[in-house]
């Protein structure tokens, strides 16, 4: 199965094409870039240097967040777009589940921690059970000194915001796998596409885990 993985959750971010199980090309830039300027050109590179054209693709994966309001909404309306036009099945990958997966077989439990704005990060806790790392928390909207406190063993960080986590349990992960990887989501993608946990175009909605900046103005005006 060919697929095309997309992950615009954070600044640092791109896509990636696999097929079956083998990361064909992978395409990560950490710029303050805005994805709707460089996500496209990078699938057309990307497909174009693998000898592909969008027809050869067999589905598509998305990070669905938590993560950037305006980062999620612009990798999900590209690939709802080519979703569409290609008539081909999407899998929804959560942000966080993408990068815990980055780092399998840890013996320590792995939080990604991102940075949410407004004093506050996101998060969730995953363990190693010997096939997947498996959930154990929620995905989280709190702030670092709370997550900080949750915190009561060894814990490999990841994340942009895994500095700022204060504890004496943190281990950062090292640079190279500190931020979202668009391969671990084509891979996890890939997996949901096989089992037919797909979600239509239209279904194809971010976690946000808290209103959006906009959201909060609409309903400032609407209590005046």
């Amino acid at each position: 199965m060919r697929v095309l993985a997309v992950e615009t959750s954070t600044l640092a971010g791109g896509a990636a094409i696999l097929d079956g199980d083998r990361v064909v090309g992978q395409y990560l830039l950490d710029v303050s870039v805005t994805h709707s300027e460089r996500l496209m050109v990078a699938i057309d590179r990307l497909l174009g240097d693998a000898g592909w054209t969008p027809r050869d693709l067999d589905g598509l994966a998305v990070a669905i967040g938590p993560g950037s309001f305006t980062g999620l909404r612009i990798g999900l309306s590209t690939v709802k777009g080519l979703a569409l036009a290609l008539s081909i099945p999407v899998a929804g990958v959560p942000t966080l589940d993408a990068m815990a997966a980055t780092v399998p077989f840890a013996a320590l439990p792995v939080c990604p921690v991102l940075d949410a704005r407004k004093r506050e990060v996101y998060a969730s806790l995953y363990r190693w059970d010997g096939q997947t790392m498996c959930r154990e928390w929620d995905y989280l909207a709190l702030a670092p000194d709370e997550l900080a406190r949750r915190l009561a063993e060894p814990v490999i960080l990841l994340g942009d915001a895994a500095r700022a986590i204060r504890t004496e349990h943190a281990r950062l992960a090292p640079p190279t796998h500190r931020a979202p990887s668009p391969a671990c989501v084509g891979l996890l993608g890939s997996a949901r596409l096989r089992a037919g946990e797909t979600v239509a175009p239209a279904a194809l909605v971010p976690i946000y885990l808290r209103p959006s900046e906009a959201e909060l103005k609409r309903r400032a005006v609407a209590v005046r």
